[in-house]
């Protein structure tokens, strides 16, 4: 079984910063893909940001130039620098990831983390 389990969140004034991450564990053979979701009440969950196997990144219009997404592969571990916080920011965020489970397989399953709370408020 592979776990994500999520950290960083809390309540920031605007303009502040946060750092997010995600580690995965269990099962793993391979990681490709992982990302950073969010979801603020009575919204859809969205796209925030995604870095792929080889470190590509993209991100969400609304977060261009304010977020960094980052891996550490050693650790299995995703990152998201969130800087210059703004109200509308605020929602649960979730993390995934791609995760091959069989060496040499290229099949992937898609994994999330439980969520956590990101509230920007003065």
């Amino acid at each position: 079984q592979v776990q994500l389990v999520e950290s960083g969140g809390g309540l920031v004034q605007p303009g502040g910063s946060l750092r997010l991450s995600c580690a995965a564990s269990g099962s793993i053979s391979s990681i490709s893909g992982m990302g950073w979701y969010r979801q603020a009440p009575g919204k859809q969950r969205e796209l925030v940001a995604r870095i792929t196997g080889g470190s590509n990144t993209n991100y969400a219009d609304s977060v261009k130039g304010r977020f960094t997404i980052s891996r550490d592969n050693a650790k299995n571990t995703v990152y998201l620098q969130m800087n210059s916080l703004k109200p509308e920011d605020t929602a649960v965020y979730y993390c995934n990831a791609d995760v091959g489970l069989i060496e040499g397989s290229s099949r992937k399953y898609r994994y999330w983390g439980q969520g956590t709370q990101v509230t920007v408020s003065s």
